[in-house]
């Protein structure tokens, strides 16, 4: 589980390697103008929370760190990556069952569920493939070539076969 994640997350890094510092955070594309350091940023606060609340068993994803600076330079983008990678590669499979408590606030106040830390991994891992899309759609607008094809594509997600 880590290492699809940590694949996935490779491929935000490889982005951010091949973009400039204008380009990550040029919030110019309607109709959101979230820049791609927004999301990438976004991306990387809830794995954040998720290694946060580990030791306490806790996680709340409305306490996101929202670091403007990570969203702004690659560097610090890439830096944030290579912390969380890091960070994600201590979780051990046999940690994977622990029940833990999520809490977000859904619209009307904040909620918490049980969920096991493997549920939370792969929901943030739903939520960085969801968002590598709409960087792709950002990434179009602008006129930048991916440096990965699949970059924000679900693995489930059939591939087109060109004749």
């Amino acid at each position: 589980m880590i290492k699809a994640i940590e694949q996935n997350l490779q491929k935000g890094i490889q982005l951010l390697k091949n973009i400039s510092d204008e380009q990550y955070s040029n919030n110019s594309v309607a109709p959101y103008n979230a820049s791609i350091g927004c999301h990438m940023r976004h991306i990387l606060d809830v794995f954040s929370c998720l290694i946060k609340g580990l030791d306490t068993k806790f996680i709340d994803l409305s306490v996101r760190e929202r670091n403007g600076c990570a969203e702004k330079e690659t560097s610090l983008g890439i830096e944030y990556f290579e912390t969380v990678i890091h960070q994600l590669k201590k979780i051990s499979e046999e940690d994977y069952n622990t029940v833990i408590k999520v809490s977000d606030d859904m619209g009307l106040g904040k909620v918490t569920a049980n969920y096991t830390i493997a549920a939370m991994l792969m929901q943030a891992q739903s939520h960085t493939t969801h968002h590598f899309a709409s960087i792709g759609y950002i990434v179009y607008q602008l006129g930048i070539e991916l440096p990965n094809t699949d970059f924000g594509y679900n693995p489930t997600t059939p591939k087109k076969v060109h004749a």
